[in-house]
């Protein structure tokens, strides 16, 4: 049938194995091939579609010698096709196909029957999973990949391969290679999720693609550090990967980091504010080491941005922000030059909807310093904009998996809420979302819009509320005298709020908050002493909000 060309490899016309069950566009790359010379090999269903747009094709069973069996099961899983894509170009291999009448098959382009749909719906069953379950398609790949063929498994590499080819095939051991580790970790994640499927979980697999080398790791001598993204990260706008760096050099892990936690942050406060009042807010995060260290919330951001920065103005140096709005020079003087006196305020990350032309050469550094990272999908970010992604953690010898914290309170189910004014009941949703996306344990101060104090990272609750208490009146103490750190200048709580992320062992922590003119508490309940707790802010005349520890408790990062 094919004529024997394995004496005159060189001269012989090339041959394209295609078999697709999605066929979308899949004759414009045929037509490609057939226009550099060509001959296309193809089963039944892709055979028609591409014979229906007069594209020439030699049909698998042409060469096989068998029809489909089995319900179309068996199709391409025959000799004279696996042999055509394993062979060696070596005498003796190249032998034993003239013998078989087995055609050299150069190029194997191949796309899998639909599995993870097909898992991902709801009705799916064992049987049906089974179905869409492909043998013929991985198998080829597989085989072409072994063989050192050119292997196709991804739409998007058809354009490339077709220039390629045009180009003259530069670098073709390089080329291929790179397509065959593709194929590979395509197939592995495609057998991976079969295997999650039937054994209920008992087996699991993550798989990603290396995406950035980060500039060093969490310390400078921890490298290489790398950040991957992970298949399906184009269904999530705010993936850290669906970021645009607009300047600065390369990121650190620990930016990367710190982007994370400020997201986790920023978008618990906009679905905070969307699910309680209807309206997400403008919004200003300042951070050290994944923590608020300051934050600000208005309607307008010059004052969100100022909220936030007299949060701790000394921590904030060297920090990283996050705003869910434009960057513009305004703005960027604010985040620079505001409360810092004759001094340039610097800072090493800001993560924005978009920065100006002007606002990002007055935020930009030496030597590139400050990263400046944009993402539309930030403006106004709420409740659809939590992660509902699994959340993974390496430990010693295996890896831990857990949902991640998407709660969100309705202040309306909690008592003492339609007695507080909106403008409490504002600073009791950023109290919240700071305090459960800080490590734990935190108590977290807020007034009037603003971070007051950050106690976090504690290993006892009534420690937390001393150290929020010392952050709120060492930022107070250095943003009034500055200079002059010998006086004590205590911060302003009365009528402050507390959020708690888990409930208090015992009344000493609330007793230390009241006595610095708290007024409202929302924590937990599941304490031997809640009703200790309860009648003290009673007999304080203190607001106590209180959820059941199993359902909002908010510890994170350990």
């Amino acid at each position: 049938m094919f004529q024997k060309f394995y004496r005159n490899m060189q001269n012989r016309q090339k041959v394209a194995l295609i078999s697709v069950y999605n066929k979308t566009g899949i004759e414009n790359f045929a037509k490609s091939l057939v226009d550099l010379g060509w001959k296309i090999i193809s089963s039944g269903g892709t055979a028609k579609h591409l014979l229906e747009a007069e594209i020439k094709v030699t049909d698998v069973a042409d060469i096989t010698g068998m029809q489909a069996i089995l319900s179309h099961r068996v199709v391409t899983l025959h000799p004279k096709i696996h042999g055509g894509l394993l062979a060696l170009n070596t005498p003796e291999h190249l032998a034993e196909l003239e013998k078989y009448d087995i055609p050299w098959i150069d190029m194997v382009c191949a796309d899998f029957y639909p599995l993870e749909k097909e898992i991902d719906n709801p009705s799916a069953s064992r049987e049906s999973v089974l179905e869409k379950t492909d043998i013929g398609g991985p198998a080829m790949i597989r085989s072409g990949a072994k063989g050192g063929r050119i292997v196709v498994c991804d739409v998007s590499d058809r354009t490339r391969v077709i220039e390629w080819l045009k180009n003259g095939e530069p670098d073709r051991e390089k080329f291929l290679n790179h397509l065959a580790a593709k194929a590979e970790a395509t197939i592995s994640r495609y057998c991976s999720l079969s295997g999650e499927y039937h054994s209920h979980g008992l087996y699991k697999g993550i798989f990603s693609k290396q995406f950035l080398q980060c500039i060093y790791g969490e310390n400078a001598y921890q490298t290489p550090a790398f950040l991957y993204r992970v298949h399906d990260a184009q269904k999530d706008p705010l993936a850290i990967v669906n970021w645009k760096q607009v300047a600065g050099s390369p990121m650190s892990y620990n930016n990367i980091c710190d982007i994370d936690r400020m997201m986790q942050t920023i978008t618990h406060i906009g679905a905070g504010m969307e699910k309680n009042f209807g309206k997400v807010p403008q919004i200003a995060i300042g951070a050290k080491h994944g923590n608020a260290c300051g934050a600000g919330v208005d309607e307008s951001e010059v004052r969100a941005v100022d909220k936030m920065l007299i949060g701790d103005l000394r921590a904030i140096f060297g920090g990283s922000v996050m705003l869910n709005f434009n960057v513009d020079k305004k703005i960027a003087e604010e985040l620079i030059h505001k409360y810092a006196g004759e001094n340039r305020r610097l800072l090493d990350v800001v993560a924005a909807s978009s920065f100006s032309d002007e606002a990002i050469e007055i935020l930009s550094r030496k030597k590139g310093k400050c990263r400046l990272l944009a993402n539309p999908a930030i403006l106004k970010a709420g409740l659809s904009s939590l992660d509902n992604q699994k959340r993974f953690r390496y430990v010693r010898g295996g890896f831990l998996k857990q949902p991640n914290y998407t709660f969100v309170p309705e202040l309306s189910r909690m008592p003492f809420a339609k007695e507080l004014s909106r403008g409490i009941l504002d600073s009791v949703v950023l109290a919240w979302a700071i305090g459960c996306t800080s490590n734990s344990n935190t108590i977290t101060i807020v007034k009037e819009g603003r971070l007051f104090g950050n106690g976090v990272g504690q290993q006892d609750r009534i420690g937390a509320a001393k150290l929020a208490i010392f952050r709120a009146d060492e930022a107070t103490m250095f943003n009034c005298v500055r200079q002059d750190l010998t006086q004590e200048i205590k911060a302003d709580l009365e009528n402050a709020v507390v959020y708690s992320d888990s409930f208090f062992p015992f009344p000493d922590a609330p007793e230390v908050l009241i006595n610095r003119g708290i007024k409202t508490i929302f924590s937990t309940s599941g304490s031997i002493n809640d009703e200790k707790i309860i009648e003290l802010c009673k007999s304080k005349g203190v607001n106590l909000i209180m959820l059941p520890d199993s359902e909002a408790r908010g510890f994170y990062q350990h």
